[in-house]
């Protein structure tokens, strides 16, 4: 697919009342991290580039903390209705310069197969639309207080998201929809306009999350299908003439600076490197060779949030980090603190899932001649079963 010219429009603009709890279920974690992220990260990791999210009103903050720094367009704010929703992320589209293709997806459906777009996509080349689809296997029947006569379920399917169509016959079915009731789907629309809309074969990972046993039933199949694998990282960095350092994403007075090719944050390095060796990806150096002078005085927050960018692209999860700053000075209880809490902001965590330490090596070695700082970090990071180090 054209990545630049192929949108994902994932709507998240409902009030997820069935589910219960107090945020709509978009929000709502799963295995750390939030139903809308799945969904965002899945359809990234199927090579679309260009994702335009739909969020309900006064649900904006709700949109950003979610999506944590994903580097994706301000949430276009939805309307009253699912249909309504739609058509203002397709407006926005348009209002960007457009699109050849756009796939419409449910946040509510956030396990999105790479294949299952492949086969979307591969349809448009002669349909104006498609939509995955998946038999019925149950028997069917109507139903009020008693049970009723059956429904012949030949031809029958259940119709799945993400919904693929090609882009300007869809917005001009959408702004022209007159009908008397809501349509069920974007399919509905594509088709009252005269549009051919495909069907490929979905995925039962597509399911909807509705109620709260969906929930639990998607925490248990996230669990089972990642291994937790662990990485080390360590680093040094020598001082040399300055006013302050960096350590953690954060500027502490000091009465020298440490020498490096980036901003030399030592302890972002280790944490770095501590996430690269988890998921079997090399090195800081590998990524951000220092012979390369686009890095030079680079801020390391760069480095940190590549590497949680990876574990991310490939379903992975960080569950925790540790890590130990070894210096005689400055003092680092005074600023543990505010450490851990941007450590956490650029790794999308929790501070419960942070670890910060400080400790001196009595006088002994170059830490303890005051020659310059260490740190040493530990990653704990949970990866898909069928991940093998940077093969995907």
């Amino acid at each position: 697919m054209d990545g630049g010219r192929t949108v994902g429009l994932v709507v998240a603009a409902g009030s997820g009342t069935r589910v219960g709890g107090d945020i709509p279920k978009q929000y709502r974690s799963i295995a750390g991290k939030a139903v809308l992220a799945h969904a965002v990260d899945r359809m990234t990791a199927a090579g679309v580039a260009r994702i335009i999210v739909v969020v309900g009103q006064g649900q904006e903050e709700l949109a950003v903390e979610a999506l944590g720094g994903r580097p994706l367009p301000a949430p276009v704010t939805g309307g009253a209705t699912r249909r309504q929703s739609v058509l203002n992320g397709l407006e926005a589209i348009a209002e960007a310069g457009g699109a050849d293709e756009v796939l419409i997806h449910d946040a509510a459906r956030p396990f999105l197969p790479a294949a299952v777009v492949q086969r979307l996509t591969d349809a448009l080349a002669s349909s104006d639309g498609a939509v995955p689809v998946l038999p019925l296997v149950d028997s069917i029947a109507r139903a009020g207080a008693t049970l009723d006569e059956p429904v012949a379920r030949e031809g029958l399917v259940r119709v799945q998201t993400p919904q693929a169509f090609l882009f300007e016959p869809i917005l001009a079915a959408h702004r022209g929809w007159n009908g008397a009731e809501e349509p069920t789907d974007d399919a509905q629309v594509a088709r009252a306009a005269g549009l051919a809309v495909a069907t490929v074969e979905g995925d039962s990972g597509l399911e909807k999350l509705t109620f709260e046993e969906d929930f639990e039933r998607a925490e248990r199949r996230l669990a089972a299908t990642l291994v937790s694998r662990t990485g080390l990282g360590f680093d040094v960095h020598a001082f040399a003439p300055g006013t302050s350092i960096w350590l953690g994403g954060v500027e502490i007075p000091h009465d020298r600076s440490l020498k490096g090719h980036s901003d030399a944050d030592v302890l972002l390095h280790a944490l770095t490197d501590a996430i690269l060796g988890a998921i079997g990806a090399g090195d800081i150096g590998d990524h951000f060779p220092p012979s390369d002078p686009q890095w030079r005085g680079a801020a390391s927050s760069i480095f940190l949030e590549h590497a949680r960018s990876l574990v991310e692209a490939r379903g992975g999860i960080i569950d925790h980090v540790d890590a130990t700053i070894i210096c005689e000075a400055p003092r680092i209880g005074p600023h543990r603190d505010a450490i851990r809490a941007r450590v956490a902001a650029l790794l999308r965590l929790s501070s419960e899932r942070v670890s910060i330490k400080a400790t001196t090596t009595e006088r002994l070695g170059f830490t303890g001649r005051g020659e310059g700082i260490a740190a040493q970090a530990i990653a704990t990071v949970r990866l898909p079963s069928m991940t093998r180090g940077t093969e995907e």
